[in-house]
């Protein structure tokens, strides 16, 4: 029942039904923290950022990708929250997103990557919560199986693994 009722206060700051002032706010993050958008952003919940923990990405829309990955073996069933879903959620700005891994690497997804039928921010595979040593909590994952566009060392670089923060730049 809580999750329902949390999911419905998700659901009413995103939508625009919860009273409007120059920042929205998201409910707070309950469970732990896994990832963190920083920057050019209108919704937040602590200080200027958007928190979520893994419930909150699961309200957003589960998504799922089979795609067979090059760090992979066979194909595998990716389910998370696609980009374009989290980046409107949270009113993102700008062109670029900085997507930073647990250990501080970092790379740039162009926005116009995120899109219907772009990547995820996937926190499972087959199934099952990804581990760090399984390349999670979070990864991002683009659906290279289903068209070659997704199949380049480009692409293949933008999928980073153990990902906690996302920064739009101004």
């Amino acid at each position: 029942m809580f999750r329902i009722a949390r999911f419905f206060a998700l659901f009413l700051s995103l939508s625009g039904f919860a009273a409007r002032a120059e920042v929205q706010t998201l409910p707070a993050p309950e469970g732990p923290v896994l990832l963190t958008i920083f920057g050019n952003i209108a919704v937040t919940n602590v200080d200027e950022t958007a928190q979520f923990d893994l419930e909150m990405l699961q309200a957003l829309g589960e998504t799922d990708i089979v795609t067979d990955t090059i760090w992979t073996s066979g194909s595998h069933r990716f389910t998370g929250v696609l980009l374009e879903t989290l980046l409107a959620a949270v009113g993102a700005e700008g062109a670029e997103v900085s997507a930073t891994a647990i250990n501080d690497y970092t790379v740039e997804i162009p926005r116009s990557d995120a899109t219907e039928d772009g990547p995820i921010i996937a926190y499972a595979m087959d199934g099952k919560p990804m581990s760090r040593r399984d390349k999670g909590p979070l990864w991002v994952i683009y659906p290279y199986a289903s068209d070659p566009k997704y199949r380049t060392e480009v692409i293949y670089a933008r999928s980073i693994w153990q990902l906690d923060r996302l920064t739009l730049d101004e």
